[in-house]
């Protein structure tokens, strides 16, 4: 796999308020100017905390959590209850689990952009639902009404404003409504000791003062609409704010936020001026003017012991010198000393990282913990290189640097003076105090609708918490501090430069099968190769293939052995199928003194995030499946990113992906069949000039079949499909609804694969998706389906006769079901890709 890590600067390099550390990222060190110094210190003096609420990544509004944390300097923080699990991915094949952990490191981004911090609950993006009742149903709605309490309880927020009105379900995504009336529900129960009281041995209740609806013309259904209506309860606030020292306007650096989205094709074009946001008062005194704090205590004295602590602050930003920020270090330390001496834990802990976080920049203070590899097993060696760095005039002395994990001592006693280098290096032993670096979310197998976490303090975390560190022990002007780093690795690239990666704690081996489905046509055996990968040197042991049951492997085992760490061996079982129809799972088992291994390593490798190792559950579908197909030769136009390639491929066909760019009428002529990926028309312009050819290619016999597109923001789509067709975002949301042929005795149910109502059995996830709803009579509607409660949707799959050849749409879900397996979505499909050659077949008996 190719590395294009994560090179924080692509993000922040000009810009951050934010601390990407406290959000467990794995960055390069955060290296903040004279002008961000100054706005991080006025951020000391505000005790007030603001927590947003929806329902996905990209429900938030950027442009609030930037003026709460930027303008107001309030902590701020965005709680999605989901990770964007279920939607879909424009820039990878990614789906499902690794798609959250895509959609989790670009909120993680975003938030590094706008300043503020995200939360989630554990509740598990299924996809798109059209009532909360259906959501709370599949969602466990008391965990996930708990997770929202423990957000409310451990972030402790002033104000809590809600992106989506509790008030209207039904009227948008069953996900959105739902987020706001949990939101709604946990604002008192926060305050009871009586609900959740297992929280309270980790944290105390909580009672917020004030809960708004962050609602807009949008929400009314016209600008119009808005205009005219009572606005006596909304707080209308600008976000417009102009910041000199960055050079920004909070709304670009809203649209900067919103840019990080980028595998649901988010890319915002910044804007500048007076920009007006609107809040409903839901709960708590109405303000009297713009300020939503308005009679709260966001000051020092909200606290016993802060009125000194404000007084030193109040100075330290009046007499903030732009040319040698190290000026202020005496008064700070000051501070941080008061900050200690706090009974106020809540605010003790805050404040003390925003003080470490200062103190580190205006002393210019860098230090590293450095490993000489990415990953590392139990019982493993690593080396360590420490370096550390005083670049300014006050004293400084490192007492001494620890192995967090293990209290092994790597530094004592080294003053550190002005611009002077210190580096030393140390050799340990990774030993099972070392900590599980793995997605915490992801460890154990949860539920359609919720992912399982027996871990209350891990529930929320964005992400793992980065506890392999080394902690600081130092001295600066006569003040004791405590400041931890995580071990990184870094490397130098020759293109890129430094370039920072997370150290991992890696198991000692994994396993991969190079198919997740793997389709049995015929009652013949495969080869099935299984990939083991050594993580550590001199691994030895065995490795199974364990099957469903009535099917055979061969051999039983094999013996393993690797002696260089990274290395990876193949291993080639045979697999047999039974006679009939058969579908389970194979799952390789790596066995080596006593433990068995059963993980795979999955790499997610984007330019924007940092790059993602993740260990799960190694298991491929396999299906002994009766099924016919005419043709060979595919041609396939990817779109939004899918597997339907792979998937064609595993029943025979030979697909070739066609660059958009190299379409011509000779190259189409090769092809049995073409088929247009999820999304082409939305996201790839030169379908737009070559569509013609397309058009073409089916007049002269072709078959050309186009997957979902959307409607709606990303414009006018054009699918050129030959007669009238108008996209809808009609969609058919259970997977389990009924499915009605219309056109039984189509040869699309018929050839080469008889089909019936069984072969929509077991799909998975939804039916469909943005199907048309007005099409031109040249089309035959084959199927249709609803949702409970809705009315009958025919436009899942349309097929026309267009010249010689056939034109085919489709909303169908295949994406999903494929990959997944879903034997009645592969029949299906090769009905499709055989339509026009039964009128071959019969011409040529």
């Amino acid at each position: 796999m190719t590395r294009k890590s994560y090179v924080i600067f692509v993000l922040i390099s000009f810009f951050a308020f934010a601390k990407a550390y406290s959000q467990g990222i794995t960055v390069q060190p955060s290296k903040p100017t004279a002008s961000e110094i100054y706005e991080d210190l006025k951020k000391l003096n505000f005790l007030g905390s603001v927590l947003y609420v929806a329902a996905h990544p990209d429900d938030e509004n950027t442009t609030a959590i930037s003026y709460f944390a930027n303008t107001v300097k309030a902590r701020t923080a965005y709680l999605s209850l989901t990770r964007g699990d279920g939607g879909q991915n424009i820039i990878g094949p990614e789906l499902r689990e690794l798609l959250g952990v895509i959609r989790t490191n670009e909120l993680l981004a975003a938030r590094a952009t706008d300043g503020g911090e995200q939360r989630f609950t554990r509740a598990n993006d299924f996809g798109y639902s059209k009532h909360p009742d259906e959501t709370l149903a599949i969602w466990n709605k008391e965990e996930v009404l708990g997770d929202v309490v423990w957000a409310i309880r451990t972030f402790k927020p002033d104000v809590i404003i809600n992106r989506f009105n509790h008030r209207t379900p039904g009227s948008t995504h069953g996900h959105h409504t739902s987020s706001a009336m949990l939101s709604v529900e946990a604002y008192d129960l926060a305050g009871d000791a009586s609900k959740y009281p297992d929280q309270l041995q980790y944290t105390d209740t909580w009672s917020p003062q004030r809960q708004f609806f962050n609602t807009s013309w949008w929400f009314y259904g016209s600008r119009e609409k808005f205009e005219a209506a009572d606005k006596s309860n909304l707080v209308k606030v600008d976000v417009g704010t102009f910041y000199p020292s960055l050079g920004l306007s909070n709304t670009e650096i809203s649209s900067l936020s919103r840019s990080q989205h980028k595998s649901q094709g988010f890319g915002n074009t910044g804007s500048r001026g007076t920009s007006d946001t609107y809040f409903e008062l839901l709960r708590g005194e109405m303000p009297t003017n713009d300020d939503v704090f308005q009679g709260i205590n966001t000051t020092w004295t909200r606290v016993k012991g802060g009125k000194a602590i404000k007084t030193i602050l109040d100075n330290v930003v009046a007499t903030y010198d732009f040319t040698a920020p190290d000026k202020s270090l005496p008064q700070l330390m000051k501070a941080y000393a008061l900050v200690q001496q706090l009974e106020d834990t809540h605010w003790k802990n805050i404040k003390s990282k925003e003080l470490e976080t200062i103190i580190t920049a205006v002393t210019g203070l860098y230090l590293e913990a450095k490993a000489d590899t990415n990953y590392a097993t139990t019982g493993s060696s690593i080396k360590l290189d420490i370096e550390a760095i005083n670049r300014s005039t006050q004293s400084v002395v490192l007492k001494k640097a620890t192995v967090t994990v293990t209290d092994n001592v790597v530094a004592s006693n080294q003053p550190l003076e002005n611009n002077e280098r210190y580096t030393t290096s140390t050799t340990l032993t990774v030993s099972d105090d070392f900590k599980d670096t793995s997605a915490y979310w992801l460890r154990e197998e949860g539920t359609l609708g919720m992912y399982k976490v027996a871990d209350q303090q891990m529930i929320g975390k964005p992400e793992t918490p980065q506890e392999n560190t080394i902690t600081f022990e130092l001295v600066i002007s006569g003040v004791p501090i405590r400041i931890t780093k995580p071990i990184v690795y870094k490397y130098n690239d020759r293109v890129k430069g430094e370039v920072y990666e997370p150290f991992e704690i890696v198991p000692a081996v994994s396993s991969r099968l190079e198919s997740k489905v793997i389709i049995f046509a015929k009652a013949e055996s495969k080869k099935i190769p299984v990939t083991v990968t050594a993580h550590q040197a001199n691994f030895t042991g065995t490795v199974l293939l364990d099957k469903p049951s009535g099917w055979t492997v061969s051999p039983a085992s094999y013996d393993v052995s690797i002696a260089n760490k990274g290395e990876e061996k193949e291993f080639v079982f045979t697999v047999t199928p039974p006679a009939g129809d058969s579908e389970g799972d194979l799952s390789p088992r790596v066995v080596s003194g006593g433990k068995t291994y059963t993980k795979e390593l999955i790499k997610i490798d984007y330019a924007h995030i940092p790059l993602q190792s993740l260990f799960l559950p190694n298991k491929a579908r396999v299906v002994r499946l009766d099924i016919a197909r005419k043709g060979n030769y595919i041609g396939y136009i990817q779109g939004a990113g899918d597997a339907v390639p792979d998937n064609l491929a595993q029943i025979g066909y030979q697909v070739a992906v066609i660059d958009p760019a190299t379409i011509t009428p000779e190259l189409l002529s090769q092809f049995d069949a073409v088929v247009v990926g999820i999304r082409a028309y939305n996201v790839v312009d030169e379908m737009q000039v070559k569509q013609p050819l397309l058009l073409d290619y089916v007049k002269d016999g072709g078959t050309l079949i186009a997957q979902y597109n959307t409607s709606g923001r990303w414009g006018n789509t054009k699918i050129g499909a030959p007669y009238e067709l108008t996209l809808s975002r009609d969609r058919v949301t259970d997977e389990n609804s009924e499915v009605r042929i219309l056109a039984k005795d189509h040869p699309l149910m018929n050839f080469p694969n008889k089909l019936s109502q069984q072969d929509f059995q077991g799909w998975t996830q939804e039916r469909g998706l943005y199907f048309p709803n007005k099409w031109s009579s040249e089309y035959t509607p084959i199927l249709s389906m609803n949702d409970k409660g809705e009315t009958a949707k025919d436009g899942s799959l349309l097929i026309a006769n267009y010249g010689k050849g056939h034109y085919i749409y489709t909303g169908l879900s295949f994406f999903r079901e494929l990959p997944a397996g879903v034997s009645g979505a592969y029949k299906l499909f090769a009905n499709m890709l055989s339509v026009g050659k039964q009128e071959q077949q019969d011409i040529k008996q």
